[in-house]
């Protein structure tokens, strides 16, 4: 499948689900391709056919871009390495959850969780340890013979009752044995997305100098279509910086997903004198700045013009 039509194919499932989803980010390079929203639940979305193309900047991007966005980040693709994802899988990259379309549609749309990690070396499910300690005390079977059963170490058995997650194959063996459900299911929207580290480009390559003046906290973006991800106590702004011709046919994408995320957006422009908006981004020059004492001006500049 073509990266355009598996893209249309995720729009459509996110759209069945109730997603409200932004403009495509048709801009490369792109760390993602499109931000969903329903309700609290908001995914940053990244379409690869082969999802083993996603490097370290890319993700890097997805995860401060979700985080401060209070999203989920998810890679949806068809491959992974030389095979085909698995239906009901998830797997992951620089600790991003990926998946395919299928698994997203019974996800989202049927109510359906996946079941599995596909990690390196097979197939690996979570199961719920207190159940399965409750089952093999029911049976009245110690660690040692559970474990005898399995093949495993007594050690093993305990680390499985006190949460560790098992291979595919020792997990139907144990529903098999107990006759009963021990499986967790995944949920794609409570996946916690470990801390990655960030390579920032030299601030004054990618930002105004007025904004650590202004007292921004500043996330430089290496793939995104804005510059910079900009928090100011508990307001997000989405920022892009540069020339006219440069920055200026991104505005009106940077305000649509600053719309449908219910974020700021503010485009500074280094050869602009005026003060306008496009969409919902304030687009100003880079000599507006100087004017203004904090970063609380700059949010009554976007909230006022």
């Amino acid at each position: 499948m073509t990266h355009e039509r598996l893209l249309q194919t995720v729009i459509s499932v996110l759209l069945m689900a109730g997603y409200n989803v932004s403009e495509r980010c048709g801009i490369r390079p792109r760390s993602f391709d499109l931000i969903a929203r329903k309700s609290e639940n908001i995914l940053v979305i990244k379409v690869v056919p082969h999802i083993d193309s996603v490097g370290e900047d890319s993700a890097s991007d997805l995860h401060i871009i979700a985080t401060h966005l209070r999203g989920k980040p998810i890679i949806v693709g068809e491959k992974a390495r030389d095979s085909d994802l698995e239906r009901g899988a998830v797997y992951l990259r620089y600790g991003i959850i990926a998946t395919n379309a299928t698994t997203l549609y019974d996800f989202f749309v049927d109510e359906v969780p996946p079941l599995v990690y596909a990690q390196p070396g097979g197939l690996y499910v979570n199961i719920n340890g207190n159940r399965l300690r409750n089952l093999r005390e029911d049976q009245n079977l110690s660690l040692g013979d559970l474990a005898a059963i399995l093949g495993v170490s007594r050690r093993t058995i305990s680390k499985y009752e006190g949460g560790m997650s098992t291979t595919l194959d020792i997990a139907i063996k144990l529903e098999e044995m107990f006759d009963s459900a021990i499986v967790e299911a995944i949920d794609l929207l409570s996946h916690k997305t470990p801390e990655t580290k960030h390579k920032e480009m030299p601030s004054s390559e990618k930002i105004p100098a007025d904004f650590e003046r202004l007292g921004l906290e500043t996330h430089i973006m290496q793939r995104a279509p804005f510059e910079a991800l900009v928090v100011f106590e508990k307001e997000t702004i989405l920022t892009g910086y540069g020339t006219t011709q440069k920055t200026i046919r991104r505005a009106a994408l940077i305000g649509n997903i600053s719309d449908i995320t219910d974020s700021k957006a503010v485009c500074v422009l280094t050869d602009y004198k005026k003060k306008k908006k496009i969409g919902k981004t304030l687009i100003i020059g880079e000599s507006e700045l100087s004017d203004l004492s904090s970063g609380t001006d700059l949010i009554d500049m976007i909230n006022h013009t």
